[in-house]
């Protein structure tokens, strides 16, 4: 893997206003539409009204447009974001807005032979460890109990594993877990509830094991670029990352449908490239013609991922790191939109 990247020869077009963002972030390759004719019946996505969500339901949507077949798209969730759901609504999918932990609200949700797990939580774990395991683990078993027999792709995080050494191996599916923090453990936690149901019912799944998405509005390298554009310091303790454009993370997403098995088919899911961050800060810098002030010595570990597994089945991610980097610095230059919710990449002790 790579840390020193290369710049891109002729990057593709950035899309750089809103609309052009949303349908590069939903747009289904031949693998998509592969795949989600190899897995009939409709297709419930449930958490859907979080960051990937919405695109990730409506490349679902598009997918299945493409197959001129009837069978629906139907993403659950409580829709704090209304303009969101009014969007889906819009483009054909069916939106219910559901509680998950009302047990009534959950038996009433529709059958369907599809699922796309997706709820979860995240920040505020270390403040609220009883809700982290709630949500994170207590409620994907009470899902699996409604839809036992369904075909699962369940997200999870490469935070189930050890930190690895920056020069590698990277972390492997077959290594054991060393989950670090109330996030990672009850993520580690919803795996396992996963794994019980395939003992139990024969439950087919395929987890997720993803390491940081970017779209052009969050994620680690808009972390990184605002930083250096706003003047803010970039720190590099956590000197090394594995990104992945979120169209991609999408497409792997609903591809592995395909994958389901029992036991879980687990896939670490991110891309292919080791990103340095101090390179990253000093890339945007001289992207932007701005000074980065990168300060810290980097750790000799990191949050990283092999995707050996990924790419034998489903191949490289379409949008390489070089590329995304110059995405992030023409709609970061532009002053366009984010979503100011931080990664916080930088945490080393699993303390979100």
């Amino acid at each position: 893997m790579a840390t020193n990247l290369p710049r891109p020869e002729s990057p593709a077009a950035a899309p750089l206003e809103l609309a052009a963002l949303e349908e590069r972030l939903s747009r289904p390759d031949d693998g998509v539409v592969d795949a989600l004719r190899a897995c009939p019946g409709d297709i419930l996505v449930l958490g859907a009204g979080g960051k990937m969500g919405p695109s990730l339901t409506r490349m679902a949507r598009r997918a299945v447009s493409q197959l001129g077949d009837d069978r629906r798209v139907i993403a659950v969730a409580r829709w704090h974001e209304t303009a969101a759901r009014a969007m889906l609504d819009a483009d054909g999918v069916t939106t219910i807005a559901a509680d998950l932990e009302d047990a009534s609200a959950l038996a009433q949700l529709p059958d369907a032979p599809n699922i796309i797990y997706m709820a979860g939580q995240k920040f505020g774990t270390s403040d609220a460890p009883s809700r982290t395991w709630a949500l994170n683990a207590v409620l994907p078993a009470r899902c699996l109990e409604r839809w036992p027999h369904a075909r699962w792709v369940a997200f999870s995080t490469g935070n189930v594993y050890a930190l690895s050494p920056a020069s590698g191996p990277f972390s492997r599916e077959t290594d054991a877990c060393a989950p670090v923090g109330e996030y990672a453990m009850s993520c580690l936690g919803r795996e396992r509830a996963f794994e019980d149901a395939a003992l139990r019912c024969g439950t087919q799944s395929a987890t997720v094991r993803l390491n940081y998405a970017v779209d052009l509005r969050y994620g680690v390298l808009v972390d990184i670029g605002r930083r250096v554009r706003d003047g803010e310091p970039v720190d590099t303790t956590m000197g090394f990352v594995n990104v992945i454009w979120q169209g991609d993370a999408n497409r792997v997403a609903l591809r592995l449908l395909a994958h389901a098995s029992a036991p879980p088919c687990v896939v670490n899911v991110t891309g292919p490239e080791r990103l340095s961050v101090r390179d990253v800060a000093e890339r945007f810098g001289g992207r932007l013609g701005i000074l980065a002030d990168v300060r810290g010595v980097e750790s000799k570990d990191a949050l990283l991922s092999d995707t050996s597994r990924m790419q034998a089945l489903l191949g490289n991610p379409e949008v390489t790191a070089p590329v995304l980097i110059e995405w992030v610095a023409q709609w970061i230059e532009r002053r366009m939109p984010l979503l100011a919710k931080p990664t916080r990449f930088e945490v080393r002790d699993g303390q979100f």
